[in-house]
Protein backbone atom coordinates (compact mmCIF):
# COMPACT_ATOMS: atom_id res chain seq x y z
CA UNK A 1 0.00 0.00 0.00
CA UNK A 2 1.81 2.97 -0.82
CA UNK A 3 1.01 6.16 0.66
CA UNK A 4 1.17 9.59 -0.29
CA UNK A 5 1.01 12.41 2.80
CA UNK A 6 0.48 16.12 2.17
CA UNK A 7 1.14 17.85 5.60
CA UNK A 8 0.41 22.01 6.23
CA UNK A 9 1.34 24.78 9.04
CA UNK A 10 -1.83 22.76 11.13
CA UNK A 11 0.71 19.51 11.63
CA UNK A 12 2.89 22.04 13.37
CA UNK A 13 0.95 24.84 15.00
CA UNK A 14 0.50 22.57 18.03
CA UNK A 15 4.28 22.36 18.33
CA UNK A 16 4.41 26.22 19.06
CA UNK A 17 5.11 26.70 15.13
CA UNK A 18 3.39 30.22 13.75
CA UNK A 19 0.97 29.19 10.96
CA UNK A 20 1.82 31.31 7.93
CA UNK A 21 -1.11 34.25 7.66
CA UNK A 22 -2.94 34.93 10.79
CA UNK A 23 -6.77 36.42 10.17
CA UNK A 24 -5.57 40.20 9.57
CA UNK A 25 -2.97 38.74 6.65
CA UNK A 26 -0.04 39.32 7.99
CA UNK A 27 2.83 37.12 8.89
CA UNK A 28 4.20 37.65 12.20
CA UNK A 29 3.50 40.65 12.23
CA UNK A 30 4.88 41.02 8.80
CA UNK A 31 3.08 41.59 4.86
CA UNK A 32 4.01 38.68 2.94
CA UNK A 33 5.07 40.86 0.02
CA UNK A 34 7.82 42.06 2.48
CA UNK A 35 9.39 38.69 3.62
CA UNK A 36 7.74 36.15 1.40
CA UNK A 37 8.55 37.25 -2.57
CA UNK A 38 11.75 37.75 -4.41
CA UNK A 39 10.66 41.30 -4.94
CA UNK A 40 10.66 41.98 -0.64
CA UNK A 41 14.10 40.24 -0.63
CA UNK A 42 15.08 42.92 -3.60
CA UNK A 43 13.68 45.99 -1.73
CA UNK A 44 14.75 44.97 1.67
CA UNK A 45 17.23 42.05 1.98
CA UNK A 46 18.50 43.06 5.66
CA UNK A 47 14.42 42.54 6.98
CA UNK A 48 13.80 39.37 5.24
CA UNK A 49 17.26 38.14 6.26
CA UNK A 50 16.74 38.95 10.17
CA UNK A 51 12.95 37.60 9.85
CA UNK A 52 13.90 34.19 8.51
CA UNK A 53 17.12 34.01 11.38
CA UNK A 54 14.42 34.84 13.97
CA UNK A 55 12.15 31.91 12.53
CA UNK A 56 15.33 29.61 12.73
CA UNK A 57 15.98 30.40 15.64
CA UNK A 58 12.62 29.32 16.61
CA UNK A 59 13.34 26.16 15.65
CA UNK A 60 14.96 24.92 18.89
CA UNK A 61 12.56 26.15 20.72
CA UNK A 62 10.03 23.63 19.50
CA UNK A 63 9.67 19.63 19.16
CA UNK A 64 7.38 17.34 17.14
CA UNK A 65 4.39 16.58 18.63
CA UNK A 66 2.07 13.12 18.35
CA UNK A 67 1.31 13.72 14.94
CA UNK A 68 4.89 13.77 13.00
CA UNK A 69 5.73 11.01 16.09
CA UNK A 70 2.87 8.44 14.19
CA UNK A 71 3.72 9.40 11.03
CA UNK A 72 6.78 8.79 11.54
CA UNK A 73 5.48 4.94 12.88
CA UNK A 74 3.88 4.70 10.19
CA UNK A 75 7.31 4.97 7.98
CA UNK A 76 9.15 2.42 10.33
CA UNK A 77 6.37 0.06 9.73
CA UNK A 78 5.49 0.15 5.41
CA UNK A 79 9.37 1.63 4.62
CA UNK A 80 9.74 3.58 1.38
CA UNK A 81 5.60 3.20 0.82
CA UNK A 82 5.08 6.09 2.85
CA UNK A 83 6.46 9.61 1.66
CA UNK A 84 5.66 12.64 3.49
CA UNK A 85 5.50 16.10 0.91
CA UNK A 86 5.10 18.74 2.92
CA UNK A 87 4.62 22.68 2.90
CA UNK A 88 6.32 23.30 5.82
CA UNK A 89 9.64 24.77 6.17
CA UNK A 90 10.68 23.28 9.85
CA UNK A 91 12.54 20.05 10.72
CA UNK A 92 9.59 18.58 12.59
CA UNK A 93 9.09 15.43 10.63
CA UNK A 94 13.26 14.81 10.35
CA UNK A 95 13.45 15.16 14.31
CA UNK A 96 10.33 12.78 14.72
CA UNK A 97 11.94 10.08 12.47
CA UNK A 98 10.97 10.45 9.09
CA UNK A 99 13.15 10.16 6.47
CA UNK A 100 11.06 10.06 3.35
CA UNK A 101 10.01 13.62 3.38
CA UNK A 102 9.90 16.05 0.59
CA UNK A 103 9.83 19.57 1.35
CA UNK A 104 7.97 21.42 -1.22
CA UNK A 105 8.22 25.15 -0.04
CA UNK A 106 12.14 24.51 1.09
CA UNK A 107 13.61 24.68 4.69
CA UNK A 108 14.51 26.95 7.57
CA UNK A 109 17.75 24.90 8.28
CA UNK A 110 19.49 25.45 4.42
CA UNK A 111 20.61 28.62 2.23
CA UNK A 112 20.73 29.03 -1.12
CA UNK A 113 23.07 30.65 -2.26
CA UNK A 114 22.57 32.86 -5.39
CA UNK A 115 26.10 33.01 -6.61
CA UNK A 116 26.69 29.57 -6.80
CA UNK A 117 23.70 27.50 -6.99
CA UNK A 118 24.53 25.34 -4.63
CA UNK A 119 22.70 24.42 -1.35
CA UNK A 120 23.97 23.79 2.29
CA UNK A 121 22.68 22.98 5.78
CA UNK A 122 22.51 26.73 7.68
CA UNK A 123 21.54 27.21 11.21
CA UNK A 124 23.84 30.46 11.46
CA UNK A 125 22.62 33.83 11.09
CA UNK A 126 22.29 35.13 7.73
CA UNK A 127 21.68 38.32 8.01
CA UNK A 128 25.57 39.57 8.56
CA UNK A 129 26.30 38.65 5.07
CA UNK A 130 28.42 35.32 5.41
CA UNK A 131 30.25 33.93 2.82
CA UNK A 132 29.03 31.17 0.81
CA UNK A 133 31.16 27.92 2.35
CA UNK A 134 31.18 26.79 -1.42
CA UNK A 135 32.28 29.60 -3.61
CA UNK A 136 33.12 32.16 -0.70
CA UNK A 137 31.14 34.82 -2.06
CA UNK A 138 28.11 36.32 0.68
CA UNK A 139 25.71 36.00 -1.37
CA UNK A 140 23.01 33.74 0.69
CA UNK A 141 19.50 33.37 1.32
CA UNK A 142 17.09 31.48 2.75
CA UNK A 143 16.26 28.58 0.60
CA UNK A 144 12.83 28.44 1.02
CA UNK A 145 9.90 29.02 -1.88
CA UNK A 146 8.58 32.65 -1.97
CA UNK A 147 5.27 33.42 -3.81
CA UNK A 148 6.08 33.50 -7.59
CA UNK A 149 8.71 30.82 -7.63
CA UNK A 150 8.45 27.02 -8.40
CA UNK A 151 7.88 24.40 -5.33
CA UNK A 152 11.06 21.84 -5.50
CA UNK A 153 10.12 18.12 -6.61
CA UNK A 154 7.13 18.55 -8.51
CA UNK A 155 7.77 15.70 -11.24
CA UNK A 156 8.91 14.02 -7.78
CA UNK A 157 5.59 14.59 -6.10
CA UNK A 158 3.12 13.96 -9.57
CA UNK A 159 4.83 10.38 -9.74
CA UNK A 160 4.44 9.86 -5.99
CA UNK A 161 0.43 10.87 -6.59
CA UNK A 162 0.02 8.95 -9.43
CA UNK A 163 0.92 5.72 -7.89
CA UNK A 164 -0.52 6.06 -4.82
CA UNK A 165 -3.31 3.84 -3.17
CA UNK A 166 -3.97 6.28 -0.44
CA UNK A 167 -3.61 10.15 -0.39
CA UNK A 168 -3.72 12.51 3.03
CA UNK A 169 -3.97 15.63 3.66
CA UNK A 170 -3.00 16.93 7.28
CA UNK A 171 -3.34 20.39 8.66
CA UNK A 172 -3.65 21.87 5.25
CA UNK A 173 -6.36 23.67 3.50
CA UNK A 174 -5.36 22.36 0.24
CA UNK A 175 -6.79 25.61 -1.54
CA UNK A 176 -3.67 26.78 -2.90
CA UNK A 177 -2.01 25.68 -6.22
CA UNK A 178 0.18 23.54 -7.34
CA UNK A 179 -1.32 21.45 -3.37
CA UNK A 180 -4.90 21.93 -4.20
CA UNK A 181 -4.31 19.64 -7.63
CA UNK A 182 -3.15 16.58 -5.29
CA UNK A 183 -6.45 15.38 -4.21
CA UNK A 184 -7.80 15.57 -7.70
CA UNK A 185 -4.95 13.57 -8.87
CA UNK A 186 -4.61 11.07 -6.53
CA UNK A 187 -8.38 10.46 -7.31
CA UNK A 188 -7.91 9.76 -10.50
CA UNK A 189 -5.66 6.84 -10.54
CA UNK A 190 -8.21 5.52 -7.85
CA UNK A 191 -6.29 6.33 -4.45
CA UNK A 192 -8.41 6.80 -1.11
CA UNK A 193 -8.52 10.29 -0.27
CA UNK A 194 -8.51 11.51 3.71
CA UNK A 195 -8.54 14.58 5.18
CA UNK A 196 -7.38 14.89 9.07
CA UNK A 197 -7.90 18.70 9.68
CA UNK A 198 -8.90 20.74 13.27
CA UNK A 199 -11.91 22.20 10.76
CA UNK A 200 -13.10 20.62 7.42
CA UNK A 201 -11.63 22.52 4.68
CA UNK A 202 -13.40 24.42 1.53
CA UNK A 203 -11.90 21.22 -0.55
CA UNK A 204 -13.30 18.48 2.34
CA UNK A 205 -16.10 17.31 -0.89
CA UNK A 206 -13.22 16.43 -2.98
CA UNK A 207 -12.05 13.55 -0.28
CA UNK A 208 -13.80 10.27 0.59
CA UNK A 209 -12.94 10.66 4.34
CA UNK A 210 -12.76 13.36 6.36
CA UNK A 211 -11.67 13.52 10.38
CA UNK A 212 -11.73 16.58 12.27
CA UNK A 213 -9.89 17.51 15.37
CA UNK A 214 -6.56 18.80 16.47
CA UNK A 215 -3.63 17.15 14.29
CA UNK A 216 -1.84 15.42 17.73
CA UNK A 217 -5.25 13.57 18.18
CA UNK A 218 -6.71 12.47 14.76
CA UNK A 219 -3.38 11.68 12.78
CA UNK A 220 -2.02 8.83 15.73
CA UNK A 221 -5.58 7.64 15.38
CA UNK A 222 -5.93 7.65 11.64
CA UNK A 223 -2.41 5.61 11.81
CA UNK A 224 -3.92 3.08 14.55
CA UNK A 225 -7.02 2.41 12.09
CA UNK A 226 -4.51 2.16 9.45
CA UNK A 227 -2.89 -1.01 10.77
Amino acid sequence: MRIVILTGAGISAESGVATFRDADGLWEGHNVQEVATPDGFLANPDLVLRFYDERRANLATVEPNAAHLALAELEQRLGDDVLVVTQNVDDLHERAGSKNVIHMHGQLRSALCMACDERFTWDAPMANDPACPGCAVPSLRPDIVWFGEIPYRMNEIQDALLAADVFVAIGTSSEVYPAAGFVALASEVGARTVELNLHPSRMSSHFHEVMEGPASEVVPRWVRELA
